[in-house]
C-alpha cells in the first residue's frame, strides 16, 4: 500500500491494477506448481489455472483492495511450497527417505512463508502442507521395498524425472543440475501404470498400506531410514512454534475481541450447536467453491441460521461432505504405496490446510462465512476438480458427450458470474443494494445500506433500512444509535440513545449524541459525564472534544 502510494498517490485505478496483477501471478504460479508437482499430463495444469482464474468466488479477494493480504499470501504460500519442494532430492533412490538437496531452498521456504504469515495468518499453514506433502510424496520413493531394501530393477535402471521436474539428473556425484524448461509439448509421456493389483476395497486397501508402511519395519528401522525427514520436519515444526510465538507477540499477547453479530454461533451457550452450525458451515463454504450463485459481500448477522437440532434436514450437507472428504482422503491413502493420484494428496492438502485458520476450530474468528478466505482453498478444489473431471472423461465420451466442450460452458459460465459480481463492486451503492437484495434477511446489509442512504440524504428510506435491520437483530446497538439521529421526535430520539447504551455502555457515538441531546435541554452535568465517556471509549473522536469544550467555556 505505501508503495502504491508512493508511486501513483490515492488513484483507487493503480491499487485495483496491482491487485489484477497479483491474481494473474499467483494464477501463473498456480499453473508452474501443478506442472511440477501435481499433473503428468502438462495440459492439465493449464486447465488448472484457468479455471482457477476465472473463478466467481475470487471476486471479493481481488475487486476489494483489502483483499490484496488474500492475493499476496497465496502467492507467497505457492512459492514457499515449491522452494520446499526444490530443496528435497526428489532423484534419490535407496534406502533412506531422500536427503535435503539444498539448504538454500529450505531456508528460502521457511522465509516466504513467514512472509505469507505476515501478509495473512493463513499463510502460516503452508508449513503443515509442505510436510505432508514431503512424507506422502516427495519421502517415498516407488522401487523401495517394506522391508528397506531396492528393488533390484531399480539398482540397474536410472529413474527418469517426473514431467516438469526442476532436476535433469546427476553426473559424477555431484548435485543434480536444474535444466532449461522446454515448450509443454516437449513432456515426455506419462509411463504405464501398474494395474492395481485386485479386489480390495478403497478403505482396506488404505489400512493395508499404513500399516505396510509404518510396521513393516521395527521403529528403530524406520527412525533410521526417515532420519532425513524427521531432520527437516524437526526444522520447520521448531520455526513454526517460534514464529507462532512473534506473532502472538505482535498481537500483543492476545486473539481479536469479536461481537456476537460478527460470528453468533461462536456466542451459543450450547455446544451441540457450536459443534452443528460451525459443521454445517464447512459444507456451505464447499457448495460455494461447487456452486458459487449466491455471493454476497458480508454473510453475518442472520444470513445463515444456527444449526440447533441433529434434525435440521442441513446435516445431511454436513454428512454427504464427511462422506466424500473421507472416501478421498482413503483413496489417497491407499495410493500412495505406488505414487499413484499425486492430485487428490495435493487437491487435499491445498483446500484443507489454508480453511483450518477460518473454521473456528482453534480460535474465533470474526465472520460467518467470508468469500475472500475461500481464494487460497480454492486452488485445491480447482486441481480435485480438474483431476475428477479427467477420470470422467473416459465414461463421458462413451455417451457422446464432449467433455472440453462442456469445460468451456462451464469456463464462460463462470467468467459471466465474475463480470456480473465485479459490476456489484463498482460503487458503494451497488454494492450494498446488492446485499440487500442477495441476502434480505440479514440485518449487517441493511444497516449498510442504511448508513448509505442517511449519508446521501434519503432519511425516510434510511429510516426503513435501520427499522428492518432492528427487526432482523433487534440487539444491533449502532442501527438504534442512527435511527436516532434521524429521529426528529426529542423523546423518541432520546429512547433510541438509551436502548443503544443498554445494549453497548461503551458505544461513544451514542453516548456522545446522548450527551448532545441533553446539554440542549440544559443537562449540563449529565451531558458532561456523557461525553467524557465517549471521550474515554473512543480517544480519537475528535468531535466530542469540541462538544465537551463549548460546554465547560460555557460555564
Amino acid at each position: 500500500y505505501r508503495l502504491n502510494i508512493l508511486l501513483a498517490g490515492m488513484n483507487p485505478f493503480y491499487f485495483h491494477a496491482v491487485n489484477v496483477i497479483l491474481h494473474c501471478l499467483v494464477t501463473l504460479v498456480l499453473m508452474y506448481t501443478c506442472d511440477k508437482a501435481v499433473f503428468k499430463d502438462c495440459r492439465l495444469a493449464f486447465v488448472t489455472a484457468l479455471f482457477f482464474a476465472v473463478h466467481p468466488i475470487h471476486t471479493e479477494a481481488v475487486t476489494g483492495i483489502v483483499g490484496r493480504a488474500d492475493v499476496l499470501a497465496c502467492l507467497l504460500f505457492l512459492l514457499a511450497f515449491l522452494s520446499y519442494n526444490r530443496s528435497v532430492d526428489q532423484l534419490y533412490v535407496g534406502e533412506h527417505f531422500p536427503p535435503t538437496a539444498s539448504p538454500f531452498f529450505l531456508l528460502l521456504s521457511l522465509f516466504l512463508g513467514t512472509c505469507a504469515m505476515l501478509v495473512k495468518e493463513t499463510g502460516v499453514t503452508v508449513f503443515g502442507v509442505c510436510l505432508v506433502y514431503d512424507f506422502f510424496s516427495l519421502s517415498y520413493n516407488g522401487p523401495k521395498l517394506t522391508n528397506g531394501g531396492v528393488h533390484p530393477r531399480a539398482a540397474r535402471l536410472p529413474v527418469p524425472p517426473p514431467c516438469g521436474s526442476p532436476l535433469s539428473g546427476r553426473e559424477n556425484g555431484k548435485q543434480p543440475r536444474f535444466a532449461p524448461r522446454g515448450a509443454w509439448s516437449s513432456c515426455p509421456p506419462a509411463p504405464p501404470r501398474e494395474q492395481p493389483s485386485g479386489g480390495l476395497a478403497v478403505p482396506s486397501r488404505a489400512v493395508w498400506a499404513i500399516r505396510s508402511y509404518l510396521t513393516a519395519n521395527n521403529n528403530q528401522n524406520f527412525l533410521y531410514t526417515a532420519r532425513p525427514f524427521l531432520k527437516r520436519a524437526a526444522l520447520v515444526i521448531s520455526y513454526v512454534i517460534l514464529v507462532l510465538y512473534f506473532r502472538l507477540w505482535i498481537m500483543g499477547g492476545s486473539m481479536p475481541m469479536f461481537s456476537e453479530q460478527d460470528n453468533p454461533a461462536s456466542f451459543s451457550p450450547y455446544l451441540l450447536t457450536r459443534f452443528l452450525t460451525y459443521s454445517y458451515l464447512l459444507a456451505f463454504n464447499a457448495w460455494l467453491l461447487l456452486a458459487p450463485i449466491t455471493l454476497c459481500y458480508d454473510w453475518q448477522v442472520g444470513s445463515i441460521p444456527l444449526v440447533e437440532s441433529i434434525w435440521d434436514v442441513r446435516n445431511l450437507a454436513t454428512v454427504f461432505l464427511v462422506l466424500v472428504m473421507t472416501l478421498l482422503s482413503l483413496h489417497c491413502i491407499a495410493a500412495f504405496k505406488k505414487l499413484e493420484h499425486k492430485e487428490v494428496l495435493v487437491g487435499l492438502l491445498f483446500l484443507v490446510f489454508p480453511f483450518i485458520p477460518a473454521s473456528n476450530l482453534f480460535f474465533r474468528v470474526g465472520f460467518v462465512v467470508a468469500e475472500r478466505v475461500l481464494y487460497m482453498p480454492s486452488m485445491g478444489y480447482c486441481i480435485l476438480f480438474v483431476h475428477g473431471l479427467k477420470k470422467l472423461s473416459t465414461w463421458l465420451n462413451k455417451w457422446r458427450i464432449s467433455v472440453p466442450t462442456l469445460f468451456a460452458l462451464l469456463l464462460l459460465l463462470f467468467s459471466w458470474k465474475t463480470v456480473k459480481q465485479n459490476e456489484i463492486w463498482l460503487s458503494r451503492e451497488s454494492l450494498f443494494s446488492s446485499g440487500v437484495k442477495t441476502l434480505p434477511h440479514n440485518a449487517k446489509v441493511h444497516y449498510n445500506y442504511a448508513n448509505f442512504l442517511k449519508d446521501q440524504g434519503r432519511n425516510i428510506e434510511a429510516i426503513y433500512h435501520y427499522k428492518t435491520a432492528l427487526k432482523l437483530y433487534p440487539r444491533h446497538a449502532s442501527a438504534l444509535n442512527n435511527l436516532g439521529t434521524l429521529t426528529k421526535d426529542v423523546v423518541e430520539a432520546k429512547n433510541y440513545y438509551r436502548r443503544a447504551l443498554q445494549l453497548n455502555p461503551q458505544h461513544n457515538r451514542a453516548l456522545f449524541n446522548l450527551g448532545n441531546l441533553l446539554k440542549s435541554q440544559g443537562k449540563k452535568e449529565e451531558a458532561v459525564i456523557l461525553l467524557r465517556d465517549s471521550i474515554k471509549y473512543g480517544p480519537e473522536f475528535a468531535d466530542a472534544y469540541s462538544s465537551l469544550a463549548s460546554l465547560l467555556a460555557e460555564q
